[in-house]
Order: structure tokens, then C-alpha cells, then sequence
């Protein structure tokens, strides 16, 4: 059966994103995967743009507000930043809670390329978490 791992961030447009898009990609058979914000927006272009450079498709991803999953059972909650980390709620099931402070790729200011690069670093850094994260949770 698989894990299900939920992933929070204040609007859900990138960082919780791109968590979702890339442990789907690379281990969605061991995980049921999802992604919320503390508030919904949209899913930001340059995620979008960053992920398709990967390889990954979330172009039809839509920005989630938390309260849809609320009342769900999860494996793992894992945040991406920081004030959603503070205002993550308690859900039933007692999950492993993990946070992972990334910086906010939306905030990059600059050319396209300069911006975009800072979605790269987000993306990349995120990918190292998650295969250490496979490796742990793969093992329980």
C-alpha cells in the first residue's frame, strides 16, 4: 500500500508544486502524493517552466487550499516553508511532520533567465531532500 505524503506551503504555487510534481515522477509507485497551500493562488509559470526543463509535466496541476484535505489521513505532512510550518494544522493519524525551509523562488527579482535560475536552485534543492527522503521513509 502506498505511503500518502502530503506537501504544504503558503500558496501552493511553488514549492509544494514542484515536491509534488517530483516525487510523483520519481517515486509515485511507493506514494500517493499531494500538495496544498495555507492559501490557493496558482501554480506559478516558472515552476511550470523549471519542471518541464526536468522533465515533468505540472501544467494541469491547480493551486489547492489546505482545507481540502483536512480530515485525511497522511503518512507524512512535509513543509516547504517556513509560515506554513507554523500554521500547519494537526491531522488525524498522528503523521511524521517534516519541514524543509526553502527560499521563496517567487520572490526572485531580475531578468527571465535570473528568475528562472532561482526556480532551477528551489527545484534541485528539492530533489536532493526528497531522494533522502525515499531512502528513509522507503526503509519504514
Amino acid at each position: 500500500m502506498k505511503k500518502r505524503v502530503l506537501f504544504l506551503c503558503t500558496h501552493n504555487s511553488a514549492r509544494s508544486q514542484m515536491a509534488e510534481g517530483l516525487l510523483r515522477k520519481h517515486a509515485g509507485e511507493r506514494f500517493d502524493v499531494q500538495s496544498a497551500g495555507t492559501e490557493a493562488t496558482r501554480v506559478h509559470p516558472m515552476a511550470i517552466e523549471a519542471m518541464r526543463e526536468a522533465g515533468i509535466d505540472i501544467s494541469n496541476h491547480r493551486s489547492k487550499k489546505l482545507d481540502e484535505f483536512l480530515g485525511q489521513d497522511f503518512d507524512y505532512v512535509i513543509t516547504v516553508c517556513d509560515q506554513a510550518n507554523e500554521s500547519c494544522p494537526v491531522f488525524p493519524g498522528a503523521p511524521e511532520r517534516i519541514h524543509w525551509s526553502f527560499e521563496d523562488p517567487s520572490k526572485a527579482t531580475g531578468t527571465h533567465d535570473q528568475k528562472l535560475q532561482f526556480f532551477r536552485r528551489v527545484r534541485d534543492a528539492i530533489l536532493g531532500r526528497l531522494r533522502l527522503f525515499e531512502t528513509v521513509a522507503g526503509r519504514r
